[in-house]
């Protein structure tokens, strides 16, 4: 992108400059991190902060397992490609994502002034299930940008074995992981040489 160019898109923001390069521009995916610790409060933030993206009818089925336990992490991680085991090793904090899909027991919560709708999921497993699965994606974006926002990085990844992982924190339950996303300050070279996006004239078209 040429300075001009972003010059012209920050003209254009309601947020400054130092924000917009913060969460989008100069942010980053990290593949090392340094052994800064992550405080409670830190991630108290970002979850107050994803949950106040916009979902359907306001549902909430992502579920975030902060994995403190050594002996926990180690086996998730032994659930990982071997490629990424180290990342996930070292990362101060480490979250698995899953998505709820019973997610439409907690509708007297989220959605209060029409609860009687859960009995529109009562008897659809399929369709909750993809519906936890499309809004979970969905609360994994506003995730990741919570975790910029709080001035740390996210490494989400994907290579793992979800039903390996959900045998470890998940087991009983009808949580199903689906990310997984390392988080704190950057390591030692933790880039890797960004990646082009593509133009708007090719992701985007007026009608």
């Amino acid at each position: 992108m040429s300075l001009q160019t972003t010059e012209a898109i920050y003209s254009n923001l309601a947020i400054d400059s130092e924000t917009a390069d913060k969460l989008f521009f100069e942010a980053r995916t990290a593949n090392t991190f340094s052994t800064e610790a992550v405080s409670e409060e830190a991630l108290e933030a970002i979850y107050e902060l994803t949950k106040m993206g916009p979902t359907m009818m306001n549902n909430q089925p992502l579920r975030i397992t902060w994995v403190k336990s050594p002996e926990i992490r180690e086996a998730v991680v032994a659930h990982m490609l071997e490629g990424n085991r180290a990342k996930s090793l070292d990362a101060p904090a480490l979250a698995v994502l899953s998505y709820d899909a019973n997610w439409h027991e907690q509708f007297a919560e989220f959605f209060p002034h029409a609860p009687e709708r859960k009995a529109m999921f009562d008897d659809d497993a399929v369709s909750r299930a993809e519906i936890a699965k499309n809004n979970a994606w969905l609360q994994a974006g506003y995730f990741i940008m919570a975790v910029r926002a709080a001035g740390l990085y996210a490494g989400p990844m994907g290579g793992f074995n979800p039903a390996g992982v959900d045998s470890v924190i998940n087991e009983g339950t009808a949580h199903h992981t689906f990310m997984i996303v390392n988080v704190g300050t950057p390591g030692e070279n933790p880039w890797f040489d960004r990646l082009p996006r593509l133009s708007a004239e090719t992701a985007t078209k007026t009608v």
